[in-house]
């Protein structure tokens, strides 16, 4: 599903950040892909809802990365800091790569353990 806006006018990136991590949040979605200037303020944004991780990424290998190990589910994109070429990569590693679970389920349950502990739900 689009969350984007088409016209042009000004947005404010938390607005569409907050509308895409709510959705997979919720499980409307399995994965969420924002865009913004260079995607830190979307990645920042998302991930203070529980059970979102992600990240601003601008190389393959910090994406593969990401979804093996980290089990990534919101996808930060830059569109200062990246060309479409990129992005199209990018888009398309994220969608068909598999988290590797094991050793790394580990370390995200302690993730998960830390959101119980500190975070509200919204």
């Amino acid at each position: 599903m689009d969350r984007g806006f088409h016209n042009g006018d000004r947005v404010d990136y938390p607005d569409y950040a907050s509308i895409v991590a709510k959705d997979v949040q919720d499980g409307k979605a399995n994965y969420g892909i924002i865009c913004c200037g260079t995607g830190i303020g979307m990645a920042i944004t998302a991930n203070k809802f529980r059970g979102i991780r992600a990240a601003s990424i601008v190389d393959e290998y910090s994406l593969l990365m990401a979804r093996k190990h980290n089990d990534l589910n919101v996808l930060c994109l830059g569109s200062r800091v990246i060309g479409g070429g990129t992005a199209m990569l990018l888009v398309e590693t994220f969608l068909k790569t598999d988290f590797e679970g094991e050793r790394h389920q580990e370390r995200l349950d302690k993730i998960t353990e830390l959101e119980n502990l500190l975070c509200v739900k919204y």
